[in-house]
């Protein structure tokens, strides 16, 4: 009897032993897309379109969709798999990791609704392989040598009916691995930008955050950047060298109703920058006012609404943008364009 009650607690605890072990494993998984994002990632961008949807800006973004989705081979690849991005696409994360030798690896995460089966064989007919991911890490398919990048394939990751990877084939298969990893060497590690997310409303409708420190070419923008500012008429070089002291911008955007609320943050730990980066938006945001006053008189009141803000460890801009203004401006870009 007693010998049988040793066996039944001896069974009973690895019954619970291997459940605790199932737990873990599923626990270590993740789905997150910004867990799957590498945390030695130089910028990231997430787009919700279930809330741009909703916004003036739709009729632009999903103008350029249209256009996509009737031009060539583009039209017939959405065609083969059934997808519309306009509705089938919720979210989308874009992430860039800095290489060496124009080697930069580019990661888009994909949520919403998928038919794995005929994207897979869209894929396979325009010459992509299935391959296994590293480590047992799931697979995906190498996309064709004819839509590779500085001679690295692209690829394509399935996870599930919810979930797409895309990007360089390095890219995609190391977010496979965090999947399984949990997010481990991913941005809610807290890690690289991860760091960052605090300074962003991750509810926003779009936001993104770009690490200066990893662009060199940010530390030459006097030749990129033409300010001109209200009085003299010449370029404003004090905006420019204030800029490069720079190490972060946090950017994102917001609708509300018929309006988008729009933000910018620059990171600096220089007093001076921050000072000079402040007057400049002031006199840039004046040098706009006095330029649209007769053609828009209504983008100025827009602009007088814009707040500036020098904060301990960086310079903040934010305003509305009304959805009256932005469907102007579609209709501008759009005759324009003819």
């Amino acid at each position: 009897m007693r010998s049988r009650r040793l066996s039944s607690r001896l069974l009973l605890a690895a019954v619970l032993a291997l459940a605790g072990a199932a737990s873990a494993l599923a626990v270590r998984r993740t789905e997150e897309p910004l867990g799957l994002v590498s945390d030695r990632a130089a910028s990231v961008a997430v787009l919700h379109w279930n809330d741009l949807r909703t916004s003036p800006l739709a009729a632009e973004i999903f103008a350029q969709m249209d256009g996509v989705s009737t031009d060539g081979d583009s039209a017939r690849f959405l065609r083969d798999t059934g997808l519309s991005p306009k509705d089938d696409i919720d979210t989308m994360v874009l992430a860039m990791t800095r290489g060496g030798g124009g080697s930069d690896d580019v990661l888009v995460v994909f949520e919403g609704r998928f038919d794995p089966v005929r994207i897979g064989s869209a894929l396979t007919g325009r010459g992509a392989t299935l391959q296994k991911g590293a480590s047992g890490a799931g697979s995906y398919y190498r996309l064709a040598a004819d839509s590779s990048e500085h001679g690295r394939p692209g690829a394509v990751a399935i996870v599930n009916a919810g979930l797409v990877l895309a990007g360089s084939e390095g890219a995609v298969t190391d977010a496979l691995v965090r999947k399984e990893s949990g997010g481990a060497g991913g941005l809610m590690a807290g890690q690289g930008l991860g760091k960052q997310l605090g300074r962003i409303d991750r509810g926003a409708s779009a936001w993104a955050l770009v690490d200066l420190t990893r662009f060199p070419v940010t530390q030459n923008r006097e030749a990129h950047i033409d300010v001109r500012v209200e009085g003299d008429g010449q370029p404003s070089r004090a905006i420019v060298g204030a800029m490069k002291s720079v190490q972060l911008i946090a950017l994102q955007a917001t609708v509300h109703g018929d309006s988008v609320d729009v933000s910018a943050f620059g990171m600096t730990n220089d007093a001076e920058s921050r000072g000079l980066i402040e007057d400049s938006l002031k006199g840039i945001l004046a040098m706009w006012r006095l330029a649209v006053q007769d053609k828009n008189p209504e983008m100025v009141s827009v602009l007088r609404r814009f707040s500036i803000s020098n904060e301990s460890d960086g310079v903040s801009i934010s305003g509305t943008l009304p959805g009256s203004f932005l469907r102007s401006l579609a209709t501008h870009h759009e005759a324009s364009a003819r």
